[in-house]
Order: C-alpha cells, then structure tokens, then sequence
C-alpha cells in the first residue's frame, strides 16, 4: 500500500476518486452525479459548490474504502474537465458566477466578431486553439462584463481566475494556493504554448487583467498540501492535467504518432508530435501534451462536443432507453437496409468543423425507423466523427501512418460501437485492460513525483491490452457509409 494514489477525476457530469494500488489497478472508487444547469438554449452551468462538495465527498468515499482507511495514499493527483471557468474572491473564496462549463455557447457572437476583427490568427499562432465559444477566455470576459461589480473588483486585484483544477486545489489547500498546470493553462485561449507563459496582448485583447491568472507549473509538480482535517492528515497534491491529456499520459502515449481517443460526455483524439508544435491546416487544434521537468510535448487535438451525451439524450431526452448499456443491444437488432445518420450538433459542431451555430439533426428517417434505429445512429455518430478527426490529423502530419487507436471512456465498454469505430476507421482500435486511463494518467503524474511510481518507460511497457478490434468492413461499403455521413453534415451546417 505504500505506492497507493489517490486520483481526483473531477467531470462534466460526476466527480469521482479512485485509490490506485501500486500495480496500477484501482482498489477502490467513489462517484456522485451533480445538477447540470441550463439557464439559457446554449447556456451550460455549474455550482461550483457543487464541483466542491462533490469532489470532497468522492475522495472521502474512496479513501475510506481502501484498505487501510486510504491511510497510506502517498500523493493526489487531478484531473479535471478543461476550459470551464471559474472567478472567485481572493480573500472569501466567494464565487462571482456560477461555472461557466465548456460546451457553453454564449459567447458566440464575441468569437464571431474578433474573427470580423482579424484577430483569429493572432491567437491561434500563439495559442494553438481557434476562436471558439469553448475555451475559457471568452468566458472570462463575459463574466467580468456581465455580472454586476466583477470587472472592478477584478481591475482592484480583489478576484482571481481558475479552471477546475485551480478551484480544487484553492479548496484543498484552504485558499493559500493559486495555481494550474501547463495543460489547463494551454486551454484557456490566452496562454502562449510556444513562450509557456500567459501572453499580455491576448489578455488585453479580451480586457482580462493578469493579477487574476494562476502560477502555471509542470503536470507532475508540487500543487500544494491538503488541509490536514479534510482527510485526517495533510497529503501532497503533485500531478494535474485536464482529462484528456491525463488519458494521453494513462495511455502511455509517449511517442510521437501515438493516438487516443476519449469517449466521455465529448470525444476528444490527441495525436502526440513530441517536443515541435504541428500547426494545423485543417482546424485541429495545436495543445500541449504534458510539461514534464520543464520540457514540453506538444500535441494535435480533435475535439468533438458530443459523443456519450447523445446517448443521454436516448434515456434523458427520448426515453428510448433506461440504462446506456442498452443501446448495444438495440444497435445490434436494428434493419440493416436503413442508413439513418445523426448529426449530433446540440451544442454546435466542433472539430474539423467548428461551427458554433449548427444543430443537430437526423437524417434517413423512414416509417420504418424506431428506437432501434436511432440507437444505432446514435453509436455510428462516433465513429464518423472520430473518423473526421483522424483523416484532418493525418493531413496535417502526413509522415505519421494510420494510426493505432487506443480508446478509453465509458463508451468503449460496448463491444458493438468498438467494432464499428474500426471499421470507420480502417485501422486496429486497442481497448486497454484498465478503462480508468484519465484517472490513471493523473495518479501516475502525482505517483511519479511522489516517488512511489516509476518512470514513463516502465508505466509504458506496463500497458496492458484487453482487446484488439480490426477492421472487417469492406472499403467500398466504407467509403459509402462516409459519403453518407458527409452528406449528413453539409446539410447540417449553419454556413
């Protein structure tokens, strides 16, 4: 027990905590869903109370049912969902707003008129990222503009800035650090990856004062110690990265041309290019993999806004469905001879697309078309996105071969959407023996600092498969299938 971790996966729609042993195995977890808020159509939201007390809960769970009480965990390590902003009083820790989650679409029309304004390239050369409602910048100025008295309180010095991590560790450690880590730091739209260092032109472009930005560290670094009496004892906060460069780091994605791919509430591709930014030609962004003993690896990301919360749409939405574990089977029945394709565009088309103003929409629908059906487009929707964010990778690192894709995310679990995401994508798609990758990844960042965890060789050849699912689909019928799909998003496109 004595190389035990504790990983906080804080996420767009449960918080959780993992006790890792030192085989890399988890030993024991704690989940809790929390309210998502919709206060406007595009608007998404979050108490930060909630993240807190959520977050605090979990770990509390899981450590007291490890073995031992979780009394031998030697380090904490985060992860977290990106881009979702937070601003809080330096002195209280009193929210201003509640949390502005990434999918949130408001500032749309902000983006829309700095790209009017020729600003578009400016941020994307220091920034990696497009100018898009997702990322944080825009969000911080809507809530400096917005809500009553935060701009002058935020221009006294009186307010400080924070993604989900920042928030967490200012809780953890009782408000007496304020800091992120370079991968957060990367997503917030005014942090220059190529300098590591928060830029003073993009900041002014977007009225955001830099007394508000966090201390950036490595991802494995010293975040602090826990207030002794949230778990009986102080306990070291030493790895953080936001979740889906945690999962690139728990898939040991080590070497450039390695590529994962998350299936959570999105679906996120990062294709690791070592320690030289790709700039993309084909709307990928550009992102910092991990920082690590102050060396940067850089990696292209497709970012795709839905990918299981369309399967809660089928059981929240719909009714179609009671569990997500139904939906294999559905897929599995439905008529082969209908081709329905879902465009699951709810908040907007992301990567390769971008396009902030689209909405999702069916296509293909026929008297005959049921549940059944629509389950099965619901599942193929992330293989066909998927597909797109590899074929506009490919292109803009043209010496990388056809990936293999390592996935992880709840939706990897059904075998069904596995063997169709290969298909797509005619490549091998490798499922690891512990799905838990984002969480991992976080636990070895914390466990490696600590001391208690080897190195990123040996965590690489630790790797271990659980199934491989090869391509069966003929090409013509696969060529078919994405012409269909492509047709799909055309018409599906606001522009």
């Amino acid at each position: 027990m004595a190389g035990c971790v504790l990983a906080i996966d804080q996420g767009t729609t449960s918080s959780r905590a993992i006790v890792f042993g030192e085989d890399y195995q988890p030993l024991s977890v704690g989940q809790q869903e929390f309210p998502q808020h919709f206060p406007k159509s595009g608007w998404v939201e979050h108490s930060p109370t909630d993240i807190w007390t959520s977050t605090l809960r979990v770990c509390r769970e899981a450590m007291e049912k490890a073995p031992s009480a979780g009394a031998d965990v030697a380090a904490i390590g985060i992860t977290n969902q990106r881009e979702t902003t937070l601003i809080w009083d330096r002195s209280t820790g009193e929210p201003v707003y509640n949390a502005i989650v990434w999918q949130d679409r408001r500032t749309a029309d902000f983006c829309a008129q700095l790209r009017a304004d020729g600003l578009e390239d400016k941020f994307t050369s220091k920034t990696g990222l497009l100018l898009d409602p997702y990322f944080s910048g825009t969000k911080i100025a809507w809530i400096l503009d917005n809500v009553d008295g935060v701009r002058a309180r935020a221009e006294r010095g009186e307010l400080v800035f924070g993604t989900v991590d920042t928030w967490l560790i200012w809780q953890l450690t009782g408000g007496t650090v304020h800091v992120t880590d370079a991968t957060n730091a990367a997503r917030t739209l005014i942090y220059n990856i190529h300098e590591n260092t928060w830029d003073e032109e993009l900041c002014s472009l977007l009225r955001i004062p830099l007394n508000m930005l966090p201390e950036v560290k490595d991802s494995a670094d010293e975040f602090g110690m826990t207030v002794a009496d949230l778990f009986g004892r102080s306990i070291p906060i030493l790895g953080v990265a936001g979740d889906q460069q945690a999962a690139t780091v728990g898939q040991a994605c080590f070497k450039p041309g390695m590529v994962k791919s998350t299936y959570g509430t999105g679906c996120f591709a990062l294709m690791n290019t070592g320690d030289a930014p790709v700039r993309s030609n084909n709307r990928m962004l550009t992102t910092i993999a991990y920082r690590l003993d102050g060396k940067t690896t850089y990696a292209l990301e497709g970012s795709i806004f839905v990918a299981g919360a369309a399967v809660q749409w089928l059981r929240d939405g719909l009714g179609i469905i009671e569990s997500a574990g139904e939906t294999q089977g559905l897929a599995e029945q439905a008529d082969a001879n209908q081709d329905i394709y879902l465009v699951p565009a709810f908040v907007g088309l992301g990567a390769p697309y971008w396009d902030a103003n689209a909405r999702g929409a069916m296509f293909g629908l026929t008297r005959n078309t049921g549940p059944k059906e629509i389950a099965r487009a619901v599942l193929q929707s992330v293989g066909y996105q998927t597909s797109d964010l590899i074929d506009a990778m490919q292109a803009d690192w043209p010496d990388a071969e056809k990936p293999v894709l390592r996935v992880d995310g709840g939706m990897t679990a059904s075998d069904w959407t596995m063997q169709f995401l290969a298909d797509i994508l005619g490549a091998p798609v490798d499922r690891p023996t512990v799905a838990e990758t984002t969480a991992l990844g976080s636990a070895w960042l914390a466990g490696s600092k600590a001391g208690v965890w080897p190195g990123a060789e040996s965590f690489s050849a630790q790797w271990k498969l659980e199934k491989r699912f090869e391509p069966r689909l003929d090409e013509a019928e696969r060529r078919r299938l994405l012409s269909g799909w492509q047709d799909a998003v055309r018409r599906t496109s606001s522009t």
